[in-house]
């Protein structure tokens, strides 16, 4: 038994040191990479890139086949268009092929690969046309990995407004795409010289990262292999036990991306594979992504104050009875509101309009027998909300129905907090009457496309190809028919999928995005989105002290006792921490004290909204601990 125990001891310590050991091995890959990164020219201080929302990017690499990793990492950050140098042709084409793609866009990454060997091939004497015709462009960013003799072969490289130098390894790629966009710093200076221009030692230090970068996790302190199988262990749990077919997980510290892996597949068919860049129904995700940043915008330009009345910002509420009820009680669900409302219900034929009213029927699912001026099979001018492909609501719904009811419901006698999408209804109308812009395209013209989060939008099979996005549940009570594309909340469905309570799809790397200027204080890609104060504002806990309410404005925080039970969310998670969970299987916290931030995504919904098993086997705070457990584990505290 001695020699057993022994045995499994050396084992322990000799796999620990293994661990450690390939730990090590990733993070000396990122440091020689990174010191073999050199910025040699930035005219104009062009790069970091700045005011993403301004830029048309297009990407092309000369001498041969696009990096894979450069331009995945690159893709992070914003929309890139790869484009290809045609094969052959004169003068007159060249040039304009040159000025059609100048019309196109307004920056050009152009990587090189320079393999001594090759810079005499055909493939590089080609290209040279090409690119010497791009070198009159206004911003180009010509990054050169393995640069031996190509400055010497092409001498008017050395004139690019921006040049970098990079291994060509995976980590050299996607710290190259970094540095473009400020995701990492450098002050990598060349060991070999590139031309008379570029001799040994030439080099630039480069400011400091202004937006999310992506590094190996143990470079800020999170043991890896134990951040990597605690999570990867309780996500295939979920799949296990069918809690979601798939999910993906994200883990962001210090300002690094340090780790984001798909898991499982897109249904319980198994015939897609999750990926990165899928898109996800967010759910009341959408409250603190959409309606909320636009609150605290306006809270740093003094023109929101928490403590006005819903009938200062919403002249149409004027009348009811949620007119007079302070903003802060609104957006920390302590206004006395009710939960919900089941609104396609009152669409169907002899059933009341309201829940308070007799004949209100909650039990019955619909059979298509509709009221006259609800719905109808097919699209017309006045039946042009488009809710499934059999179902078309009546245009004036929202307006004459679902708001009316929304006013006219009834506030509870007992105070308190009840969590309520009431009035997150109203933000896409609040943003109209004071901007005179739609809620959609204020989101991405103020914050999405400065974030380069161009995935998050809403009725996402606008912009993309379906098999990009994660499908929900199967409805088998109201539209009868598999969600896929289309937002899983009825309410927000019944105003065409745009809401500022649901509806909201994208990424989690886009997520991430601005989750950190959250955790940056309102700051992001050098740009102050949102003012200090409000972030503070929003994101402190706005009822502990005097009511033990656990709300901050509009986030979800921790409680002021930790309930295994209720919680999704680590117990070890700060005070200051904050977040938002969604129905359809979406969780996103952020740690100021830790600089942590996570989003787990799953479609826990699919194929029925009635499965418990994400909440009952606890995944979601499991999750969240074992990261915490994995900077204890790298920092010396784990009591364990």
């Amino acid at each position: 038994m001695l020699c057993r125990k022994l045995w499994l001891s050396l084992c322990i310590v000799v796999c620990n040191v293994g661990l450690r050991a390939q730990s090590n091995a990733v993070v000396d890959l990122y440091q020689e990479a990174l010191s073999n990164l050199v910025q040699l020219r930035n005219e104009g201080t062009l790069i970091p890139l700045q005011r993403l929302d301004t830029l048309q990017i297009a990407y092309v690499s000369a001498g041969g086949p696009r990096q894979a990793t450069f331009q995945d990492f690159l893709e992070r950050y914003t929309n890139i268009t790869p484009l290809n140098f045609p094969t052959i042709a004169s003068a007159s084409e060249t040039q304009n092929w040159i000025n059609t793609q100048t019309r196109r866009f307004n920056c050009f990454i152009l990587s090189i690969e320079d393999v001594s060997a090759a810079v005499d091939q055909p493939n590089y004497l080609a290209d040279a046309v090409w690119i010497k015709g791009l070198m009159a462009a206004d911003h180009v960013v010509l990054v050169l990995f393995n640069p031996q003799q190509i400055l010497n072969k092409l001498p008017e490289l050395a004139q690019a407004p921006v040049i970098i130098t990079a291994d060509d390894t995976q980590e050299g790629q996607s710290l190259a795409a970094q540095l473009i966009f400020g995701g990492v710093s450098t002050s990598g200076r060349l060991r070999r010289p590139l031309s008379p221009q570029y001799p040994p030692g030439t080099g630039m230090d480069t400011p400091p990262a202004t937006r999310l970068g992506y590094a190996p996790s143990e470079l800020v302190g999170i043991d890896g292999a134990l951040l990597r199988d605690s999570i990867k262990a309780i996500v295939e749990e979920g799949i296990r036990f069918r809690a979601f077919p798939g999910g993906q997980v994200l883990v962001a510290k210090d300002g690094k991306v340090v780790y984001h892996q798909a898991f499982g597949h897109h249904t319980y068919e198994n015939e897609r594979q999750v990926r990165l860049n899928d898109l996800y129904d967010f759910a009341s995700i959408t409250k603190i992504s959409t309606g909320l940043p636009v609150l605290m915008k306006w809270y740093g330009e003094g023109t929101f104050n928490p403590d006005d009345s819903l009938g200062m910002y919403l002249a149409e509420s004027i009348g009811s009875n949620k007119a007079g009820i302070p903003m802060r009680r609104l957006l920390t669900h302590t206004a006395r509101l009710m939960a919900w409302i089941p609104f396609w219900r009152s669409t169907l034929k002899w059933n009341a309009d309201y829940p308070w009213e007799e004949g209100w029927d909650n039990v019955r699912v619909s059979d298509f027998q509709f009221k006259p001026r609800t719905f109808k099979p097919d699209s017309s001018a006045r039946f042009n909300v488009q809710v499934t492909e059999r179902l078309w609501l009546h245009r004036k719904y929202g307006e004459k129905v679902l708001y009316d009811a929304i006013y006219r419901s009834p506030l509870s006698e007992k105070p308190g907090f009840v969590y309520s999408d009431f009035f997150f209804y109203t933000m896409p109308k609040i943003v109209k009457q004071r901007t005179a812009v739609d809620f959609e395209p204020y989101l991405k013209n103020t914050f999405y496309r400065r974030l380069g989060a161009y995935s998050l939008t809403f009725n996402p099979l606008r912009f993309f190809s379906k098999d990009r996005i994660i499908p929900t549940e199967r409805d088998t009570f109201y539209r009868m028919s598999l969600l896929h594309g289309k937002v899983d909340d009825e309410g927000a469905s019944m105003l065409g999928g745009i809401s500022g309570h649901a509806g909201l799809f994208g990424t989690a790397n886009d997520l991430a995005k601005l989750m950190q200027t959250y955790l940056n204080l309102g700051r992001y890609g050098n740009e102050q989105l949102i003012a200090e104060a409000a972030v503070k504002e929003f994101t402190r806990c706005q009822y502990c002290e005097t009511e033990g309410i656990h709300r901050g404005l509009g986030f979800d925080k921790p409680f002021i006792e930790y309930s295994p039970a209720r919680s999704s969310y680590a117990k070890d998670a700060s005070p200051e921490s904050f977040g938002h969970t969604g129905f359809t299987g979406t969780f996103t916290w952020a740690d100021p004290k830790n600089q942590l931030l996570v989003v787990f995504f799953t479609n826990r919904v699919h194929p029925s909204r009635s499965n418990p098993m994400l909440m009952t086997r606890s995944l979601r705070p499991r999750l969240h601990q074992a990261i915490y457990d994995a900077i204890k584990k790298s920092d010396g505290t784990d009591p364990k």
